[in-house]
C-alpha cells in the first residue's frame, strides 16, 4: 500500500507540473496575469502533495504555522546565534543550516511574502517574483539578514531614514543555577505604557515629506513638502502581560535576552527594546565562577584519615562520585573535570571544585587519647 501511495503521489505531482507548463504556454503571451494566477493555484496543489517530502520554513524556524511575529523573531534569534558560522568554524552542516534559517526568516518576517508562501509555497514566491512582485527567499545573502536583524547591516541601515525610537528598558533577571545548567524558561510579568487613540487632534512630527524632483538630465533636487498639520490625538495607558524568557544553557552573568520593540513607546516613532540581563541567583550548595562550579563537603575526622565513599547530587540530579581511599586534609580542594557548567552554545563543560571541611570532635576521653597516641604516636 505504501508503494502504491508513493506512485500515486508521484503521478499527481507530475500531473500538476504538466498543467503548470500548459498554463504557461497557453496564457503567457495573451494574458500574463491569468497565467500567473493559474500557475500559483497549481503550484499550491503540487506543494500540498509534496510538502511532506521537504522541509518548510515553519519547520526550519521551529514554530507552528500560526506563530506570531514575536515567536518568529525569538526563534530566529535563538537559531541564528546557535548556527552562526563564527560559532561553528569549519562546520559545513551548520553553515547550511544558518543559510536555511535566514532564508526562512526573510519570508516569514514579511507579511506579504508569508501570505504567498502559506497559500502557494516556495514555487509561489518564485512565480510572484517573476511576475514583478517582491521576491523572497531567493538567494539574499544570509549575513545581510542576520546583520540587519542584530543591528549591523553593513551600511544599509545608515542609508535609510532614521526613525525615532523610544528608550530601551533593561531588567535584571535572576536565573537559577538549575536553569543555567539545563536550560529553561521563566514567566515574567511586564507592565508598560501603551499608546492608544484619544479624542481630538494633536500637533505631530510627520508634517514634512521629503522627495526628489528631477530638474535636468541626471540632475535631482531634494524637496520638502508639508503634508500634515495635525494627527489623531493619543493617550498612554498602562498594560500588563506575561512574557516567556528563554534561558539557554551556559548563559553568563550580563548576557541579555531581547524583546524587540517591547521597551518604552515613542510618539511618532518606534518603541524601544526590552532587554533582560541575566544574573545568577544564589544557590544553597553550589557557587559559580565563570564556567566552573564550587561546592563544600564536610567529612568526619575518621573519614579524613581513612578515606570514605560519598556522592553528591548535581544540579540535574545526577550523582558525582567523590570517594577516596587516601587522607583528606582540611580545606583540601579536588577538581572533577567536566562536571562544571556547560559552555554557552557548546557541548563542553567547565570543572567542579570540591572543598573539604573536616569536622573535628569537640572532646575526647582519656582512653581515646591513649589509643590515638598508640596509633599515631
Amino acid at each position: 500500500m505504501a508503494h502504491l501511495g508513493t506512485k500515486l503521489l508521484f503521478l499527481l505531482s507530475a500531473l500538476c507540473y504538466a498543467l503548470i507548463a500548459a498554463a504557461g504556454y497557453a496564457f503567457d503571451s495573451a494574458r500574463p496575469h491569468s497565467a500567473l494566477l493559474i500557475r500559483l493555484f497549481l503550484n499550491a496543489c503540487s506543494n500540498g502533495l509534496i510538502n511532506d517530502c521537504r522541509n518548510n520554513y515553519y519547520d526550519i524556524l521551529q514554530v507552528p504555522k500560526g506563530a506570531s511575529d514575536e515567536q518568529i523573531k525569538r526563534s530566529y534569534r535563538k537559531l541564528a546565534l546557535k548556527y552562526h558560522p563564527d560559532k561553528n568554524p569549519g562546520n559545513e552542516e551548520a553553515n547550511k543550516k544558518f543559510a536555511e534559517i535566514n532564508n526562512a526568516y526573510e519570508v516569514l518576517s514579511d507579511s506579504e511574502k508569508r501570505n504567498i508562501y502559506d497559500k502557494y509555497g516556495e514555487d509561489g514566491l518564485k512565480q510572484f517574483a517573476a511576475g514583478g512582485g517582491r521576491g523572497g527567499g531567493m538567494g539574499m545573502n544570509p549575513f545581510d539578514i542576520f546583520e540587519d536583524f542584530f543591528g549591523g547591516g553593513r551600511g544599509r541601515a545608515e542609508e535609510e531614514e532614521q526613525i525615532p525610537k523610544g528608550d530601551d528598558v533593561i531588567v535584571e533577571l535572576d536565573a537559577t543555577l538549575e536553569d543555567l545548567y539545563m536550560g529553561g524558561t521563566l514567566k515574567v510579568w511586564r507592565e508598560k505604557n501603551v499608546i492608544k487613540p484619544a479624542p481630538g487632534k494633536r500637533r505631530c512630527n510627520c508634517r514634512n515629506e521629503v522627495y526628489h524632483r528631477q530638474i535636468g538630465p541626471g540632475m535631482f533636487q531634494q524637496m520638502t513638502e508639508q503634508v500634515c498639520e495635525q494627527c489623531q490625538n493619543i493617550k498612554f495607558e498602562r498594560e500588563g502581560y506575561f512574557l516567556t524568557v528563554d534561558i539557554e544553557k551556559g548563559m553568563q552573568d550580563g548576557q541579555e535576552v531581547g524583546f524587540f520593540e517591547d521597551g518604552e513607546p515613542k510618539v511618532d516613532g518606534e518603541s524601544g527594546d526590552l532587554k533582560f540581563r541575566i544574573r545568577t541567583a544564589p544557590h544553597d550548595h553550589f557557587r559559580r565562577e565563570g564556567n566552573d562550579l564550587h561546592t563544600t563537603v564536610t567529612i568526619t575526622l575518621v573519614q579524613a584519615l581513612v578515606g570514605f565513599e560519598k556522592t553528591i547530587k548535581h544540579l540535574d540530579d545526577h550523582l558525582v562520585d567523590i570517594s577516596t581511599k587516601g587522607i583528606t586534609k582540611p580545606k583540601e580542594v579536588r577538581k572533577f573535570k567536566g562536571e562544571g557548567m556547560p559552555l554557552y552554545l557548546s557541548t563542553k563543560k567547565g570543572d567542579l571544585y570540591v572543598i573539604f571541611e573536616v569536622l573535628f570532635p569537640t572532646s575526647l576521653t582519656e582512653d581515646q587519647k591513649t589509643k590515638i597516641k598508640a596509633v599515631l604516636g
